[in-house]
């Protein structure tokens, strides 16, 4: 529609402002010209920008896999960032699986900064994104979704927790595969237990539960595309969950030798 075909701009040119005036980044303000570089001046300091890593893959020929080898002294997370040499991981999953507090916990733990692109794009639009829906169609929400995602890619040794239906446009997998990309899979009922009595766009429905279970398998293979899937069970909190996905992640690491020459190619 004209409506959605002149918010796209009128949102990202928010975005591109509101990034710049509500943060303190290095370096100093890109050209104009530069609208990756503008909206990337959201991301904390903590951030580095991504460099090439060296194509023999992750660190495993390190015994710092404390799951395989009991000798190994220290934080089994803080050893995993060690090991991934700096690269983002990617967190998707349905809504209520829990990125976003998982993220945060798993992100304290590595020592990693975490960013949550659904908060990024709320607070640059000054909307919420129900708002955004709302007002300017899921259309314009998911270019500008896809255009904060792409300014996170940029850096390394970030965490990202991304928004359940990110992983449905094609375009946004050539950033998520520069990282690895973990899967929380939940049962649509636990999330249905989690959400209840908040306003998802998506579940506004006769019966959201219904809703859910639908999203869930159209979305399916897409969220399997994931490097790593960890299932989550009813009875796990936020640090077993982060727990298991540490765990998961050595393992993947111990697999993929060669995983790096696939992210930085």
């Amino acid at each position: 529609t004209i409506r959605s075909m002149i918010a796209l701009p009128r949102l990202l040119v928010t975005l591109a402002f509101l990034f710049g005036a509500a943060f303190s980044f290095a370096p100093a303000s890109p050209p104009l010209h530069d609208r990756h570089a503008t909206i990337t001046r959201s991301i904390p300091r903590t951030c580095s920008t991504a460099v090439a890593l060296s194509a023999s893959g992750f660190d495993v020929d390190n015994p710092f896999n404390p799951f395989k080898n009991p000798e190994v002294k220290g934080d089994p997370a803080r050893l995993l960032s060690t090991r991934l040499r700096g690269c983002n991981l990617y967190l998707v999953g349905m809504m209520g699986s829990g990125k976003s507090a998982v993220g945060k916990a798993l992100a304290s733990g590595m020592g990693y900064t975490f960013l949550d692109t659904d908060r990024i794009l709320e607070q640059a639009a000054g909307v919420s994104i129900p708002q955004i829906f709302e007002e300017d169609g899921e259309v314009t929400f998911r270019k500008a979704e896809t255009q904060v995602l792409e300014s996170v890619g940029s850096f390394e040794r970030c965490l990202g927790s991304t928004g359940g239906g990110l992983v449905v446009r094609e375009e946004n997998w050539k950033t998520l595969r520069t990282g690895v990309v973990l899967y929380l899979n939940v049962a649509p009922t636990t999330i249905m237990t989690r959400i209840r009595g908040t306003d998802r766009p998506l579940l506004q429905t006769d019966n959201p539960l219904e809703t859910l279970i639908s999203l869930v398998e159209m979305r399916r293979e897409r969220y399997e595309r994931a490097d790593v899937v960890v299932n989550v069970k009813a009875n796990m909190d936020v640090q077993m969950t982060a727990d298991a996905c540490v765990k998961a992640l050595h393992e993947f690491v111990d697999g993929n030798p060669p995983v790096i020459a696939r992210l930085y190619r």
